[in-house]
């Protein structure tokens, strides 16, 4: 068989490209590890921050509120979207023009604004008072449920008769007579197109197919997840994001808390690294009222980016029927959606 598509990874920008393009042809969804969205989609921080990033992946993140909010019908039991808000601090006069920039972000649909060191500590009464100088506050960051997004793309590519295969690591790709050849060691799939939606591995199946590299750099992102203190109910706080260091927000009755590293690496099954680990703990008892007995959990993802940090989303110069859809850094979450929707009019030529 001879499919009209094979998109290459299975985490959310695959899952999302399968599932749009499997309404119009037959579509193979390949992917190397055992589960889908095994590296970046199952390690993410999930949440929908519309003013973060750059002017383009603000504009692509705006674009997929309206997906996250009003789904297909039967494509999730639960809503994808649910209020967390965003507050941002500077714990010295020198950190306040990030909030001045962040202010300036502010807009009728995305509103965000001052508020006093009071009122950022009823947010969040963790904080130690003396680690405030100003703040910000941003009430249209969500919480993402990625589980039920990921999954709901899969059930649907499915069921519009896609083909989704674990364990089908690419290792030869090869484009004969206006067909692709993916070569993953077990069987040999035939596709008129390829997208490569491998994550970090992108530019490694880029090689395959004789294409130039994008210049992708993956990066680690560290985050740990502690017991909240007895007797405090964090569950209404929101994300915490101080100007210049490290972020937290409650997760699952506990609190996740990440340095915001961003520790350029090889493609790889991350994992945490012990003294960005130990600094982080350290830097949380500072700046907070938490003492941190025991990690309930850590854990590291890769973010990967080229140059100008904007997504890639297109067809390869020189290699013919060869899409790239990579390059998300943090944001493919929140511009899944919207990527696969403007991937899908490409590869479909639909105007």
């Amino acid at each position: 068989m001879v499919y009209n598509f094979a998109v290459i990874g299975a985490g959310i920008s695959g899952a999302s490209v399968a599932y749009e393009l499997a309404e119009a042809g037959s579509v193979v969804l390949l992917e190397a590890e055992s589960m889908p969205g095994y590296h970046s989609t199952g390690r993410s921080a999930a949440l929908y921050t519309p003013n973060f990033g750059s002017a383009e992946v603000c504009a692509i993140n705006k674009a997929s509120e309206s997906f996250f909010l009003n789904p297909p019908e039967a494509f999730c039991e639960v809503p994808l979207l649910s209020p967390r808000g965003a507050l941002t601090v500077s714990t010295t006069d020198e950190d306040y023009s990030g909030l001045t920039d962040l202010l300036k972000l502010s807009s009728h649909d995305s509103p965000i604004y001052e508020i006093t060191k009071a009122e950022a500590l009823k947010l969040a009464p963790v904080i130690r008072p003396e680690k405030i100088s100003a703040a910000v506050f941003e009430p249209g960051v969500m919480d993402i449920d990625v589980a039920s997004l990921h999954q709901g793309y899969l059930r649907a590519f499915k069921q519009r008769g896609g083909k989704l295969l674990l364990k089908h690591r690419i290792e030869d790709l090869k484009f004969v007579d206006g067909v692709w050849h993916l070569n993953t060691g077990q069987q040999c799939y035939k596709a008129r197109k390829v997208i490569n939606a491998a994550g970090a591995w992108a530019d490694i199946v880029g090689a395959l197919a004789q294409a130039k590299p994008i210049g992708l750099v993956p990066k680690r992102r560290t985050a740990i997840i502690i017991d909240v203190p007895e007797g405090l109910d964090l569950s209404a706080m929101p994300l915490v994001d101080f100007i210049g260091g490290a972020y937290m927000k409650p997760d699952a009755g506990k609190l996740m808390v990440s340095p915001g590293d961003e520790t350029p690496v090889k493609p790889q099954d991350i994992q945490p690294d012990d003294l960005e680990v130990a600094k982080l703990v350290d830097w949380l008892e500072r700046s907070t009222l938490i003492n941190v007995d025991r990690l309930a959990h850590s854990w590291a993802g890769l973010r990967s980016f080229v140059t100008d940090g904007n997504p890639v989303v297109k067809y390869d110069n020189d290699v013919q029927d060869f899409f790239w859809l990579a390059g998300q850094g943090g944001y493919g979450i929140m511009m899944a959606p919207t990527l696969a929707k403007t991937a899908a009019r490409m590869l479909l030529q639909v105007d």
